[in-house]
């Protein structure tokens, strides 16, 4: 078994045969969390896990390049979120790759506007965070997580009082630094395709222990080599998998059953 724990077979790309797909994930007992990146598209990630339980799971948020244009209304997604099927908040966070200096503020109050659903529901968090010049979404990023946010939006979410460690840091793309950063924060660490085919992530996926890694295909983006280019899908987490095992070397089977455990531990799941 394999456990994809980044993925979203609602999307659009998937219209076309999406039940393909999922018949092929269902055959590999590929096990999946869709993640929701706004209000509707969470709303049909959970859709999906009602129809495929104790397969799928969903999340909600607001993904930070959606927050652009869209109102954060509280309550609509605190009353989704708290269906049984969403196993955590996000994804959502800090991207500055695209973000023009006078929307970071926005896209930081409405992460902690998220972070409000964390503590009131105690779900994990699915961060997303893209720096655009070094790490500065990483720096404001764990400012805000490490409570020392005093300085963040004037104070105003300064008594969060976070869980340490709910959470995980999606489709990870940092340094060795950044990801001791996260660990030390007890964060897990999420891997996805290109480090199927981009050797400068050798040296993170040595450095993070295996019992703090997931794996994940951000499907439809993103997809491994030997499928670079082309549209990803979850069966592809295999590929993933054995590279991690490649790098660690360490057996397959041993990262396939660690990550899988990891993902049960973090989104308190029963399977």
């Amino acid at each position: 078994m394999l456990f994809d724990s980044h993925t979203h077979l609602q999307f659009p790309q998937f219209d076309g045969d999406r039940e393909g797909v999922i018949s092929r994930l269902l055959s590999a007992d590929i096990k999946v969390i869709n993640v929701g990146t706004d209000l509707e598209d969470s709303k049909k990630a959970i859709e999906l896990a009602k129809k495929y339980l104790g397969q799928m799971w969903a999340t909600v948020g607001l993904h930070p390049n959606d927050a652009v244009g869209q109102n954060f209304d509280i309550s609509k997604y605190k009353k989704l979120a708290e269906n049984d099927s969403v196993v955590a908040i996000g994804e959502c966070g800090l991207d500055y790759f695209r973000t023009p200096d006078d929307d970071k503020n926005r896209q930081k109050d409405i992460f902690l506007r998220q972070l409000e659903l964390v503590r009131e529901l105690s779900k994990p968090l699915m961060i997303h965070c893209r720096p655009k010049a070094e790490d500065d979404a990483y720096l404001d990023l764990f400012e805000i997580l490490s409570a020392r946010g005093e300085s963040v939006l004037g104070g105003k979410y300064r008594n969060l009082n976070l869980k340490n460690g709910n959470g995980t840091s999606h489709f990870f793309a940092g340094s060795k630094k950044t990801a001791k950063q996260f660990l030390d924060l007890g964060f897990y660490i999420s891997f996805a395709g290109p480090i199927t085919f981009a050797k400068e992530y050798e040296e993170v996926v040595k450095y993070v222990p295996l019992d703090k890694i997931l794996i994940e295909t951000d499907a439809p983006f993103a997809a491994p080599a030997p499928h670079r280019g082309k549209r990803n899908e979850p069966t592809f987490v295999e590929f993933v998998a054995r590279k991690i095992a490649e790098i660690k070397e360490v057996e397959f089977e041993e990262v396939a059953r660690q990550t899988a455990e990891n993902a049960k531990k973090l989104f308190n799941l029963d399977f």
